[in-house]
């Protein structure tokens, strides 16, 4: 039997500590209550989102009117090369089993927060890697058929920042199957502490969802303005020949831009960070204000990476 909850505050869950109440929020334990949660939503005309490790969200002050479902199906399990886990495992566990046996494929994500599950929705990345390179199949709910199916990798239609669990809203992820290969232990308990050390020193470490905005394909266009800067010598495209956002906001000279309590941090240009009893208004503002700056300087459309719910 599901324990649903009435105005539960979602601050505390995200990473963000921003956001108003659920008004019905329930924790899930297995795949069971999962599906059977998310029945409950259809069966009630609710609507209802999907809440991991809290990262990537920016909440409504006004909170979110249908069913929040966290998850906690952490069943994680280890076999030869392969590790089957549910999607509200977090990635900082799946990093720590295959480390511990010895197992390339996570090693880059080290530091990265959040869940499974809103990782592969989001094929999460860096240094040129992302989950579409450890995937080997995700089981999902398809909400509307109302049956569990079974993805490929190919399937899964992984690009940047993309997948076909973000494009199409009916299907909800379980579990998934990572593929690794044999490594050495003591290498890669390097590399993801490299990984951890090198967050570190570029993200701040105050309260924020990771890096707000989507990073940008160059064009002719925003490629000409870009030339016209003194520090253009200093721009290296990013993974997938994209422009690094925070380079543009940068350039615009936004850091430590502030409106209420949502900043610019002055670390990293491509993080919102809450600097104190920020409301997602003010971050609503100040995301308004970055993006109308990057458009008229260089001709960029910014798009979040942060997802936001119950606007």
């Amino acid at each position: 039997m599901l324990n649903i909850q009435k105005n539960i505050p979602l601050a505390n869950f995200t990473t963000f500590r921003i956001g108003g109440p659920a008004k019905f929020f329930v924790e899930v334990k297995s795949e069971e209550e999962l599906i059977e949660a998310l029945e409950y939503a259809k069966k009630n005309n609710l609507e209802f989102f999907i809440l991991g490790g809290g990262s990537n969200l920016l909440v409504s002050d006004d909170g979110f009117s249908g069913l929040v479902i966290k998850l906690h199906n952490t069943s994680c399990e280890l076999q030869d090369d392969i590790i089957r886990a549910g999607a509200g495992v977090s990635i900082a566990k799946l990093i720590k089993e295959s480390v511990e046996k010895g197992l390339v494929g996570l090693e880059w994500a080290g530091g990265l927060p959040g869940s499974l599950g809103g990782a592969i929705r989001g094929n999460a990345g860096t240094f040129g890697l992302s989950m579409k390179d450890i995937v080997e199949s995700v089981r999902a709910y398809d909400l509307e058929n109302q049956k569990n199916e079974e993805f490929s990798n190919a399937e899964c239609e992984f690009a940047y920042r993309e997948s076909i669990f973000k494009k199409k809203s009916n299907f909800i992820i379980l579990s998934a199957v990572l593929k690794f290969r044999a490594g050495n232990k003591e290498v890669l308990q390097k590399k993801v502490q490299e990984s951890i050390t090198w967050r570190k020193g570029v993200f701040p470490e105050t309260l924020s969802p990771g890096s707000f905005f989507k990073h940008t394909a160059p064009t002719e266009h925003n490629l000409k303005k870009l030339k016209e800067l003194p520090r253009f010598s200093e721009l290296k495209l990013h993974e997938k020949n994209t422009i690094p956002t925070g380079f543009v906001i940068e350039e615009c000279g936004l850091k430590g831009k502030k409106i209420g309590g949502a900043m610019v941090s002055e670390k990293h240009a491509n993080f919102i960070v809450n600097t104190g009893g920020a409301t997602a208004q003010d971050v609503i503002m100040l995301s308004s204000f970055i993006k109308q700056q990057v458009r008229d300087k260089f001709g960029i459309e910014l798009q979040e990476e942060v997802q936001y719910v119950g606007f």
